[in-house]
């Protein structure tokens, strides 16, 4: 078994080349509708003469694509440089140094999640978000790719506040073979988890994840009881939670970046899960999290499908979004 949860590790066969193909084309449909704000035109506008003009153009484009201003004067600052030394005297040229700045602020948060193989606990994953950010959703998609790598798990249905939050994982624990400890409506979210977590451990289950009640970063009494959650676990545990996975809709935008800090504020964030992407035109928004927090992002969402959860590849996703070949 593996130590890295992802996609199996590529090798020249044409088999894994294909895969990867399909995945580069996965990625590349999802993220169309931020690419069409970001490249539309973009090859004929770097044809033009270089000048102010064109860097303006260009540094609107990436704002409007939710790049955000600080990630947006990094990238713009990086090619005036190029500029200025004479490097960049073409159109493929000015596409390169693009590619490669934006590229080099997602370089420091592609960051797979990691499973130890030699832990004598079940990894466990606490995933949180705000109210129809795509958790449970998400932690599906998440054990049918686990189980597809050979990893036993077991779920939590920790969002107690809603039925069909329960009904809806135990549905995708049905599809993906998993079992889903669960108990009724209004029940205490910790109790659940803690119980989840106890069975993980009497059947040497590899991987628990527990689903929890979607909340606003400004609900305090709310934050106050996922924080139980946190202190549940560590009493069965002192390692858990192993993962802290906060998922975050991508059409936010900017305002992901309060709703990241809240939360790392509260729980210690250990990753991010930016689903949606491709129902939105600001997935610009990875740059400006990357920029400001540096959390690792460990995947993307890029539809409906199981496939569409993809573990995060920072030139991958760049090259997506400016709509050029996968390298």
């Amino acid at each position: 078994m593996g130590a890295m949860f992802g996609f199996r590790k590529k090798d020249s066969s044409a088999a894994d080349t294909r895969e990867r193909a399909g995945l580069f084309a996965r990625l590349k449909q999802g993220l169309a509708k931020t690419g069409k704000v970001l490249s539309t035109d973009i090859t004929e506008l770097f044809r033009r003469r270089i000048d102010d003009t064109l860097f303006e153009e260009l540094e609107e484009r990436l704002l409007l694509a939710d790049v955000g201003v600080d990630a947006t004067r990094r990238i713009m600052d990086q090619i005036t440089r190029g500029v200025k030394r004479g490097e960049l005297g073409d159109a493929e040229a000015l596409m390169q140094a693009l590619e490669n700045a934006m590229t080099q602020i997602l370089e420091p948060v592609e960051q797979p999640l990691r499973i130890p193989p030699d832990r004598s606990q079940p990894f466990s994953i606490l995933v949180v978000g705000i109210n129809g950010a795509g958790k449970t959703t998400t932690i599906g998609k998440l054990s049918h790719h686990l189980r597809a790598e050979d990893y036993s798990v077991l779920l939590a249905a920790g969002d107690t506040f809603r039925a069909a939050a329960v009904e809806q994982l135990q549905t995708w624990g049905e599809r993906n073979g998993v079992p889903v400890v669960a108990q009724g409506t209004g029940a205490d979210s910790a109790s659940v988890v803690f119980d989840a977590l106890q069975a993980a451990q009497s059947r040497h289950i590899d991987v628990m994840i527990a689903d929890t009640a979607g909340r606003l970063h400004t609900q305090h009494n709310l934050m106050d009881e996922i924080r139980k959650v946190k202190r549940v676990m560590g009493r069965l545990d002192a390692d858990a939670p192993s993962e802290v996975l906060l998922v975050i809709d991508g059409g936010t935008g900017q305002n992901a970046l309060n709703q990241v800090r809240q939360f790392h504020e509260a729980l210690g964030v250990t990753g991010l899960v930016v689903t949606k992407l491709d129902g939105t035109a600001k997935g610009g928004v990875l740059f400006a999290l990357a920029e400001q927090m540096g959390i690792p992002v460990r995947f993307v969402g890029v539809g409906e499908r199981a496939e569409d959860l993809q573990p995060f590849d920072a030139r991958a996703f760049v090259r997506a979004l400016l709509n050029r070949a996968d390298g």
